[in-house]
């Protein structure tokens, strides 16, 4: 399907629930990393179903803000959960091709990834909290750190494919011989580092310290919009797991839509999934956070191996 085309009524209403699965697994995601957590903690802790239970509860009570809080407060948790739904809605994670090309840009997702984290940041500052404030400070400082890196490792993909449509990247990646493999796999691993700090893990999670910053950006929300918050986090989680297993492990898909090979490709993909959550599970749980002012040391390689990449892409390697 092409991004310039409309697509058909059976691709939209995949493509919907397909964002709508991704809005419903999401505190599982969230809840099996808590769970690997207890584990690696040696402790009980909650169960995998315990942010269903939070969510819920939150739900059912009543927001309340500060008195000088403006109007990018309010409307924060629901430009979170958008715009993680419009990339999810894109993502060729089930079919071969974007269900919904018309966001399915790997420009437009990294925009819209931008400004999750632009709302995010701003809503810190606008609830005039110094809490918020300083976790704010921070998110727009690690989104200057990693995002070079994730659009320069997505980019050179998108040089080596020759087209910036995820439908065509994930399809010419699972079908097609890899002319250039080691700018593929430098990129891929790039890819993997800059998307497991998006994914808010430790011990990149310096924005939302709860030890120091009682949760950053997040401090001053409560009730049903603390919810929401939460929910566009854990869906954000699930996106760019799923945004890297697109581009990178683009295999075990259905090649049209038939029932038999979706529930197939879903299979599948939760266990990618799985698998991905339990890796980034154990590796930032055996990692102490680091000092937010020396947090550039550990990035910047990552950018000289994107860089790396890039000069390989260009050499023909």
């Amino acid at each position: 399907m092409s991004p310039l085309e409309m697509p058909t009524a059976g691709w939209i209403v995949l493509a919907v629930v397909q964002a709508m699965l991704m809005l419903a697994l999401a505190p599982l995601a969230t809840g099996f990393s808590r769970v690997i957590r207890a584990k690696i903690h040696s402790r009980k802790g909650p169960g995998v179903l315990q942010d269903y239970r939070d969510i819920g509860k939150l739900l059912r009570r009543q927001s309340v803000a500060p008195s000088n809080a403006g109007f990018i407060f309010w409307i924060m948790p629901w430009v979170l959960i958008v715009t993680m739904l419009l990339i999810g809605m894109a993502l060729p994670t089930m079919t071969q091709v974007s269900p919904f090309p018309i966001s399915g840009d790997i420009i437009t997702d990294i925009y819209l990834l931008a400004i999750f984290r632009f709302f995010f940041a701003l809503a810190g500052i606008d609830s005039n909290s110094m809490f918020g404030g300083l976790g704010s400070s921070r998110e727009l400082t690690l989104g200057i750190l990693v995002e070079p890196i994730l659009i320069l490792s997505i980019v050179v993909v998108a040089l080596a494919i020759g087209t910036t449509d995820l439908g065509y990247i994930s399809h010419a990646m699972a079908t097609t011989q890899w002319q250039q493999p080691l700018t593929i796999i430098l990129a891929g691993a790039v890819c993997a580092f800059a998307l497991f700090i998006e994914m808010g893990k430790l011990p990149f999670d310096s924005a939302e310290a709860e030890q120091e910053l009682q949760e950053g950006p997040v401090t001053e929300y409560s009730g049903a919009s603390l919810a929401m918050v939460k929910l566009g986090l854990g869906l954000k989680q699930l996106v760019v797991a799923q945004l890297f297993l697109a581009i990178f492990i683009p295999w075990g898909k259905a090649a049209s839509l038939s029932t038999e090979g979706l529930f197939a490709a879903f299979v599948i993909l939760f266990i990618k999934l799985l698998v991905v959550f339990l890796i980034a599970g154990i590796a930032e749980n055996t990692m102490a956070r680091f000092r937010f002012m020396k947090i550039h040391r550990a990035i910047f390689p990552a950018f000289l191996v994107a860089v790396l990449a890039l000069v390989f892409l260009i050499f023909g390697w």
